[in-house]
């Protein structure tokens, strides 16, 4: 059996941890930012799933059909996605152990096994909407081929993972360029097109639905939002990154955990909020019918000018290499979780490239086929969703990083929701005329 290793043993710096051992010894004379700085990285590389190439489907689609009427949901789901981020960081942080392999100790066989056969087809439902999305985005800007486009992804995303060698901080500062590429681009367009903000404070703070299809697209932005994959990452990302037994150690680290959270998912929310804002005052304020990436590619141009499309087309080319490398990362951790069993990443590269290039080959919508991976995702929620609430709140697992009372009832009240929505999506999909 090959050798098991996780990201973060894999991925150590004597220098930061040096310096994150000082900060928590209340040995370092720093200023706040420089104490903060050794524990940044691990949200943000988690982060990049919640701004993936599904997101700008859903999001496009979203703002382009119902105007801002779906701004509530993104800022919904992205609590719910900043609590449950947290909690598996505290796993980690906690046991020195990820969620998966806390699965494989705690539950029978046959449901490790279930488990681990689902959360592989969530992996390649999020592996295909990013590959789809980078292959798109380089068709867009330059012409290529899908089909080129697509192996021309490969290679990327293979010398982004290549990165790990040379330790944890190439790989999160390549990451979060990415992620700030993604948001620039943003904070660009939202400037061309001047949205309407007293309705987007209505919309973002009063939830309501128009029918039955906002309500598809609100669980297609659920699943696009709240990871399943960067849940099970994000613990593996910090089991053994900084390794303290002292209780009020332990605390302070979740501490710096939690800002790390909040600076990377903020940045997540408003990226997702910005793609809607956007779709919403561009297409849907002018009657524009935009049912694919392409379309809003090629329709941002006479409406806004060349420089908005290629600006969209930046952001979804850095969106797609860097979720589908974080993609590969997850599904490795999946894997040596549940199976204790480790391939090589350019051997999961490989075979989660198959489905993608047959999509492109039968010529399936891209679009489409990344608004149905989202939904795919919404159902794999509960499956690391309800495991991770239990064994947070478990105090002789936790110690005093335990759940408190409030945060066990959030989480299961996130739980509650997204299992009834994931419900009601089948009831309107096959019982539903």
């Amino acid at each position: 059996m090959p050798k098991r290793t996780n990201p973060s043993t894999r991925m150590q710096s004597s220098s930061t941890l040096k310096s994150a051992k000082a900060v928590l010894s209340g040995r370092s004379k720093k200023g706040w930012f420089a104490r903060l700085l050794p524990f940044l990285g691990p949200a943000f590389i988690a982060s990049i799933a919640y701004v993936d190439p599904g997101n700008f489907a859903t999001n496009i689609q979203g703002g382009a059909q119902f105007g801002y009427e779906l701004l509530w949901v993104i800022l919904g789901s992205n609590l719910m996605a900043m609590l449950l981020q947290a909690l598996s960081a505290k796993l980690g942080i906690a046991t020195g152990k990820n969620l998966a392999e806390h699965c494989r100790e705690r539950f029978s066989r046959p449901v490790v096994w279930a488990m681990w056969v689902l959360m592989e087809l969530v992996a390649m439902a999020t592996d295909l909407a990013e590959f789809l999305g980078a292959a798109v985005a380089l068709n867009l800007l330059f012409g290529l081929p899908l089909w080129i486009a697509g192996l021309l992804t490969a290679v990327i995303t293979f010398l982004i993972l290549g990165l790990e060698r040379y330790g944890f901080r190439p790989l999160e500062a390549v990451i979060t360029g990415f992620l700030a590429v993604i948001a620039v681009s943003y904070i660009i367009e939202i400037f061309l097109v001047h949205p309407d903000w007293c309705l987007i404070a209505h919309d973002t703070f009063v939830p309501h639905f128009t029918n039955s299809e906002s309500i598809l697209l609100a669980t297609g932005i659920l699943g696009a939002t709240v990871m399943p994959h960067a849940i099970f990452l994000h613990s593996a990302l910090t089991q053994g990154r900084v390794v303290v037994k002292k209780p009020e150690q332990q605390r302070r680290l979740f501490r710096f955990e939690i800002i790390d959270v909040a600076i990377a998912m903020l940045i997540a929310s408003s990226v997702n909020a910005a793609m809607l804002i956007t779709s919403a005052a561009t297409f849907f304020k002018t009657g524009t019918n935009v049912g694919t990436l392409q379309q809003a590619y090629l329709t941002l141009q006479p409406l806004l000018g060349r420089a908005a499309g290629v600006v969209f087309g930046v952001a979804l080319l850095a969106s797609g290499l860097s979720s589908s490398s974080v993609g590969t990362m997850a599904g490795q951790v999946i894997m040596q979780g549940f199976l204790h069993f480790h391939i090589p990443p350019w051997v999961r590269r490989i075979v989660t490239i198959v489905p993608s290039l047959i999509v492109i080959g039968i010529g399936f919508d891209p679009t489409r086929t990344l608004v149905i991976s989202q939904v795919v995702l919404s159902f794999g929620l509960p499956f690391a969703i309800i495991p991770l609430v239990r064994f947070t709140s478990d105090k002789g697992l936790m110690g005093v990083l335990v759940n408190k009372r409030v945060t066990t009832l959030l989480a299961g009240l996130s739980a509650v929701l997204i299992v009834a929505l994931n419900f009601f999506l089948l009831y309107q999909t096959f019982f539903r005329k």
